[in-house]
C-alpha cells in the first residue's frame, strides 16, 4: 500500500468545494495522488459538482459522459466553465470544459432529471456468495475512501471492489452522486489492465513501470439513490482490448443488494518505452 502523501485538504467536502469565479465558472482544487498527475475521478466529480450548481435541485443528475483530454496537474487550480445547454420541465443538459494552463483537460455532459416515480425494474443483482467488506484486507491508497477488493473466483473472473467514503457525505444536492463518481474511476482501470497477465503496475516510480495508461473517456448512468458513505460493490467486467485500448463496463451495487448506477470507461494502456 503507498504512503499517504501530504494533502492540501483533510476531507472530500473541502475537496469538492468550488469557488464562483464570474458567471458559470468555478474554481477548485486537487489533492495530490502517488501517480503525480490529478485523479480523473476527482476531475469528473468536481466538473458535475459544477453543473449541479447552475441546475434546478428538483432535477437531480442521471448519467455523464466525460472526455479525458490530457493529464491535470495537482499544482494549480483547476477552471470548470458550464454550458446551460437546456432547461425542461423534466430534463437539463449541462456541458463542462475543465481547463488548466497547458489547455483543456477535461470535456463533460451531464443530464438531469426530475423524479417521476412509474414503475421500478432493475435486472441486474448482487451475486450470491461475494464475500462483505469486513471479510476483506483493507488496500486503500487514498485517506478519501476505503478500498476493498473481491477475489476473483467469487464473481466468474470479474474485478469486484468494495469502496465507501471515509467521511459523511451529507444531503447536500447531488452530493452522493458526486461522491459515486469520484470513487467510480478507481476500478475500470484496473478491470481492463486483468486483459494483461504481463501488467505490472507501481506507484513509485513512473519512469521504471512496464506499463503505461491513463483514462479515455468515462460514462455513468445512475439508477437509483446511492450511500457514498456506506459500502458500494464495484464489479466490472473487461469488455476487450485492442490497439492499446480496453474497455470496461460493470455495475455499481449497494450493500443491500440495489443496483445504483452503471460505469464504463475506456483505457489506453501501453508498454513504456522509457524502460
Amino acid at each position: 500500500m503507498t504512503e499517504p502523501i501530504e494533502q492540501k485538504f483533510e476531507t472530500f467536502a473541502e475537496l469538492m468545494h468550488l469557488e464562483p469565479h464570474g458567471p458559470d465558472v468555478y474554481l477548485g482544487d486537487s489533492w495530490r495522488y502517488p501517480w503525480g498527475r490529478v485523479y480523473g475521478g476527482q476531475v469528473v466529480a468536481q466538473a458535475l459538482k459544477a453543473a449541479v450548481q447552475t441546475v434546478d435541485p428538483d432535477h437531480r443528475p442521471h448519467s455523464l459522459h466525460a472526455y479525458f483530454i490530457r493529464g491535470g496537474s495537482s499544482d494549480e487550480p483547476i477552471r470548470f466553465e458550464v454550458d446551460r445547454i437546456r432547461d425542461g420541465r423534466s430534463f437539463s443538459t449541462r456541458r463542462v470544459v475543465a481547463r488548466q494552463s497547458s489547455g483543456a483537460i477535461l470535456n463533460l455532459s451531464a443530464s438531469f432529471h426530475t423524479d417521476e416515480g412509474d414503475m421500478d425494474v432493475a435486472t441486474h443483482m448482487l451475486p450470491p456468495n461475494i464475500p462483505g467488506p469486513d471479510e476483506l484486507t483493507d488496500e486503500s491508497w487514498t485517506t478519501l475512501f476505503q478500498r476493498r477488493s473481491v477475489p476473483a473466483d467469487a464473481v466468474d473472473g470479474k474485478t469486484a471492489i468494495w469502496l465507501r467514503m471515509r467521511e459523511p457525505i451529507g444531503d447536500g444536492a447531488a452530493a452522493h452522486e458526486i461522491a459515486t463518481t469520484y470513487a467510480s474511476d478507481d476500478v475500470p482501470y484496473e478491470a481492463t489492465a486483468s486483459l494483461r497477465p504481463d501488467y505490472q503496475a507501481s506507484y513509485e516510480d513512473e519512469e521504471d513501470q512496464m506499463f503505461v495508461g491513463a483514462s479515455l473517456d468515462h460514462a455513468m448512468w445512475f439508477h437509483r439513490p446511492a450511500s457514498a458513505d456506506d459500502w458500494q460493490l464495484h464489479i466490472l467486467g473487461a469488455d476487450g482490448y485492442t490497439g492499446n485500448r480496453g474497455l470496461a463496463s460493470g455495475q455499481i451495487f449497494g450493500i443491500d443488494g440495489t443496483h445504483l448506477a452503471t460505469v464504463a470507461q475506456e483505457t489506453v494502456l501501453r508498454r513504456n518505452t522509457k524502460t
